[in-house]
């Protein structure tokens, strides 16, 4: 007999409501929660395909452990065995730096994922930190630490409300979102268009959303930052600048004026291939819009400039009025977020308080570049040792970091590695002992970062929609085991980790005289936490001392656990409102327009007005139908659209002896793939596109269906030496590439 239950999709940002269908313990179908009070019953081919990600019959079941140069099967007991035998011994030896861990993108998509990486780093105290960030957002995050004082004060735009949208580098009718949560962005896209507001897309491919768009502006890939310089001097120039309410939340506009001396629209024209009239027209539409909001995601953050790109974004905003103002761009407030402090000084954000030992990256966020993980396992120097042991969970940086083939080499070199990871795949393979999570309908979900970034306030709980099938163990008791192994305390019971979290945030929040809990006893305020399991407590107590939260009794119509689970669609929480000067935790307690890193990289962005690149250069893109690597494997997310081609413009084409169909030889500094060419408009001249997350065709994988069209991984043609010096992010947009027809055309 079939019955229906509810889940948060966690296949993408949108974080859609699904209902799903299930016979037994498999889900045989999924359909959109109308009830969903964010998502309102919207729901993607992701989402449909909920059923087919779930049963994937390649997904792993039980641990693999290796033994004589192979992997098999292993008990639970057996692999954490394994990995306190193999962890242990490099810590003690070498010490924690010598532990590299590497956090990938689906961390975010799980509960498990959210609450115990933290706790592991805490425990184990390396510096040896990687994750998807610096492949993807860490500009954001670095310019909003420097503006705001937290890098995860990070303002979305108002989308239900605004009049006016310049969205840059980013496609959400493909991606769904990305740092900003909004199911259906689509749609409030062709709302804002139908209530009589202008979108603007700048992106150098006519994607879906360019198509949407009143006005599409081609631009030379990487020169977004150019761009939104010279809109800048605009405003000032032409007496344009109105902070609103934002004047006493403010410092630097005259310093800010003076370094956007330079970028003139008619300077900033030629390098990014724009009419610089136009330039001056996307400047004065924004100032006198209404309301009106700029974002600008992948496209701006993966290019040598993105940290200024992601910086001047919020410039914009805060120039035109439209920071923190309905319509424009705000601030959310999460359910899980610490309760909300006074405003006033913070303690400001600090880059570069480490580097890594190679090369000398700076850390950011407490984070070392990803692409420099390949040379700090296998490049030897006098200071410091290499990483000689690597805790992955839920990533696959062999393919989503650059020069896959030097970090595969390195990988196999490693002491020891373990593996948090459902598929053996590209990275997972090189791992002695492999911990396989249960399919997300096993699993609990609350969106912890995606509330952080969404379009309205809301919360929603999610418990498993399957039980756990026997043999599988909660990824929650993995890493919680995982810590426990790699911390001297293997054998532990579980359980001590979540209760070990609880005593240390309640003792600290009764210790804050800003806290609800001020004053309180701490084992008394444990005692009435709620919940199945610690995972839930946790939950429980975050949602008790976050600001809509009960306050353990303090407010007796907050937020608890037991009342989220009383409304199993959600609690919608209310739209975005102004919260400034609250977020800001900057040392002089404002906005500081012009930090000292970002006058510093000033120099290399005005040097930028005079380059050119004299040949090919390439963009990614993305599918509607995908998220990075993860879903090549399920058969219902392959094949049309979806597909490992090279877009060409049929001027390049032409010139090439390029044919629509043929393979082509495209190189790069890291090496050279050959994928089929798609001739094709929908990218402008000088420009080639590869989509990212390819590659299935190595060896010693259990990805049966991706093996089958493999595709080719673009950051192989990038050799990781191209960052944002600000960031650590790597360079994968925009970068110098060299085109080769195949002799055999059809």
């Amino acid at each position: 007999m079939s019955r229906t239950a509810l889940r948060i999709c966690p296949l993408c940002e949108a974080t859609c409501g699904l209902t799903l269908t299930i016979e037994g313990t498999r889900v045989t179908g999924a359909r959109g929660d109308r009830e969903d009070v964010f998502s309102k019953g919207f729901i993607c081919p992701k989402g449909a395909s909920f059923g087919a990600v779930d049963g994937d019959p390649d997904r792993l079941r039980t641990p693999l452990v290796r033994e004589d140069g192979a992997l098999r099967e292993a008990t639970w007991e057996e692999a954490f065995d394994a990995v306190a035998a193999g962890l242990r011994p490099v810590v003690e030896r070498y010490g924690p730096d010598a532990v590299g861990v590497v956090l990938g993108n689906p961390n975010v998509h799980t509960m498990a994922g959210a609450l115990y990486p933290q706790v592991l780093l805490g425990a184990l105290r390396t510096r040896s930190l990687f994750t998807a960030s610096t492949v993807d957002q860490m500009p954001k995050h670095v310019s909003s630490g420097l503006l705001f004082g937290d890098a995860n004060a990070i303002p979305v735009p108002d989308l239900d409300h605004t009049g006016h949208l310049l969205l840059i580098g980013a496609n959400p009718l493909e991606s769904n979102g990305s740092l900003c949560t909004a199911p259906d962005f689509p749609g409030r896209l062709k709302a804002l268009k139908a209530r009589g507001g202008r979108l603007t897309v700048v992106d150098p491919r006519r994607t879906r959303t360019a198509r949407l768009a009143d006005r599409h502006l081609a631009i030379r890939p990487g020169t977004d930052a150019l761009l939104l310089a010279a809109m800048a001097h605009t405003l000032f120039a032409e007496d344009l600048v109105d902070l609103k309410d934002l004047t006493p939340h403010v410092q630097g506009i005259d310093e800010l004026r003076s370094a956007m001396d330079d970028f003139t629209p008619e300077a900033v024209a030629p390098a990014c291939d724009l009419d610089a009239g136009e330039i001056r027209t996307l400047a004065r539409e924004l100032a006198a819009a209404p309301a009106a909001a700029v974002y600008a995601r992948i496209g701006s953050c993966t290019v040598p400039h993105g940290t200024l790109a992601s910086w001047l974004v919020d410039v914009l905003n805060v120039l035109t009025g439209n920071l923190d103002r309905p319509g424009g761009a705000l601030f959310p407030q999460a359910a899980t977020d610490r309760t909300p402090r006074p405003a006033g000084p913070g303690r400001g954000f600090a880059l570069g308080r480490w580097h890594s030992r190679v090369s000398g990256h700076p850390e950011a966020k407490g984070e070392l570049p990803l692409a420099a993980l390949a040379e700090e396992i296998d490049t030897a120097t006098d200071e410091g040792t290499p990483v000689r042991a690597l805790i992955a969970v839920a990533a696959n940086p062999v393919l989503s970091a650059p020069d896959g083939d030097r970090l595969d080499k390195a990988l196999d070199s490693l002491d020891f590695m373990v593996a948090v990871d459902p598929y053996l795949n590209e990275t997972s393979r090189h791992a002695h002992v492999v911990l396989p999570p249960p399919p997300p309908a096993q699993s609990p979900h609350h969106d912890f970062a995606f509330n952080t970034l969404a379009v309205r306030n809301q919360v929603r709980y999610t418990r498993p929609a399957v039980p756990l099938e026997p043999g599988r163990m909660a990824e929650s008791e993995i890493l919680a085991r995982l810590i426990l192994a790699a911390t001297g305390m293997h054998g532990t019971d579980p359980a001590a980790v979540d209760a070990l979290v609880v005593d240390q945030t309640l003792g600290k929040a009764v210790q804050d005289a800003h806290s609800p809990v001020h004053g309180r006893d701490p084992r008394a305020l444990a005692a009435r936490l709620t919940g199945d399991n610690g995972p839930e407590r946790r939950l429980d107590m975050m949602l008790r001392l976050g600001p809509y939260g009960d306050g353990f009794g303090a407010r007796p119509d907050g937020l608890i656990l037991e009342k989220l689970l009383a409304h199993p669609h959600g609690i919608d929480l209310g739209p975005l409102s102004p919260r400034l000067p609250q977020p800001l935790r900057t040392r002089s307690g404002k906005v500081e327009l012009l930090p000292g890193p970002i006058a510093g990289d000033l120099p290399r962005l005005r040097a930028a007005l005079r380059e050119r690149p004299a040949g090919l250069v390439l963009v990614g893109r993305r599918h509607l139908r995908s998220n990075n690597s993860w879903m090549h494997n399920v058969p219902a997310l392959t094949g049309g659209s979806n597909r490992c081609t090279v877009h060409i413009h049929p001027e390049d084409a032409a010139r090439l002896g390029v044919v629509d169909g043929a393979d082509v030889r495209v190189k790069g500094a890291g090496g050279e793939v050959v994928a089929p060419a798609e001739v094709t408009d929908g990218v402008r001249p000088g420009v080639v596109s590869l989509p990212h997350g390819w590659g299935h065709d190595r060896p010693g994988t259990r990805l049966r269906h991706a093996a089958t069209d493999p595709g080719v991984n673009v950051n192989q043609l990038l050799d990781g030496s191209l960052l944002d010096p600000l960031s650590g992010n790597a360079v994968l947009n925009g970068v110098p590439v060299e085109l080769v027809a195949s002799l055999a055309q059809p």
